[in-house]
């Protein structure tokens, strides 16, 4: 099986968590990226998505934020002192063996209102990737789910700019398309966490072919994500649609721009023989294929690493 380290830049592992506090993060069958399936897959780094359902009035999101982030210091930190939290991008490459590096992101800025104090708390607190949306609209951007389709208003331009002034990455899964140009022009690091090829998959979800491009000249950097309904449309699919996604952003010249976003913790259909984080050989194994072990090693690890040498 596969040697090579991992890194998977969308995990809901913490949603999971704050749904029932009852898990543990150790070992819990139910969490598809827990400590023993993140050690067996040999990931050396996991982004762990804040993730506040829509249902949760907008009063007590910056709560739930916060109840989170606290999982994610009392569950995930705490009793792991082998999981080391990442402050700075450079901590990624000063990781012993043995150690996973754990990074906190934000998935929608809804819970934050219109008052950016919040996020500069956010960003004490560890969080070092911010998308602007889920599915829907809030005050700084539109999501793919809202029909009107606007992009960035005032709060969300200036919200990108906060980003950049502390080399924080900006996620555009999930944004509107007229969001994702808005953010191309203004943000220093874009990337596309967790998202798939529309041309292999037409799903509101998934990058056109000029996204795809424009990340790449923007030096960005697209997680490939492990979801069936965003690989070929339906609720079963195999490792050969990812190899499909990956086989066409190569072809438009991303091939030192893929990575990995499983969005595992998050999904209800899994790729056959990918149900986990402790699966990631099997991936890993079928691209050593179809690709050199430069080429994979890039696409499992390297080409995030090298993305964030920009951002240090």
């Amino acid at each position: 099986m596969s040697t090579i380290s991992v890194i998977d830049t969308h995990c809901d592992a913490l949603l999971k968590l704050w749904e029932d506090r009852k898990l543990s993060f150790t070992d819990s069958i139910s969490i598809d990226c827990n400590a023993e399936r993140l050690v067996k897959g040999q990931v050396k780094v996991q982004c762990f998505a804040i993730f506040v359902e829509p249902f949760v009035k907008q009063d007590q999101k910056f709560s739930v934020v916060l109840e989170q982030i606290d999982l994610f210091y009392q569950k995930v930190l705490t009793p792991h002192p082998q999981f080391k939290l990442i402050r700075h991008w450079h901590e990624i490459e000063t990781l012993e063996d043995g150690e996973i590096g754990a990074i906190l992101t934000l998935e929608g800025v809804d819970p934050i209102g219109d008052d950016l104090a919040r996020l500069r708390i956010l960003y004490e607190l560890g969080v070092r990737s911010v998308g602007l949306t889920w599915n829907q609209a809030n005050l700084c951007a539109d999501g793919v789910g809202e029909t009107r389709g606007a992009g960035l208003s005032n709060l969300g331009k200036e919200l990108v700019k906060e980003n950049n002034r502390y080399n924080v990455l900006t996620d555009v899964s999930h944004l509107s398309e007229a969001g994702f140009w808005d953010v191309i022009k203004l943000a220093d690091y874009p990337i596309a966490s967790h998202s798939n090829a529309k041309a292999k998959c037409v799903h509101p979800r998934n990058l056109t072919d000029e996204q795809i491009k424009a990340l790449i000249d923007a030096k960005g950097f697209i997680g490939v994500v492990f979801y069936p309904l965003f690989l070929n449309g339906t609720n079963h699919a195999t490792i050969s649609d990812i190899l499909h996604h990956i086989d066409h952003i190569c072809s438009l010249g991303g091939e030192k721009f893929i990575g990995f976003g499983s969005d595992f913790d998050g999904i209800d259909k899994k790729v056959e023989n990918l149900k986990n984080a402790e699966m990631y050989p099997v991936l890993l194994n079928e691209l050593l294929k179809h690709y050199s072990e430069e080429t994979v090693r890039g696409f499992a690890n390297e080409n995030f690493i090298r993305m964030l040498s920009k951002n240090v």
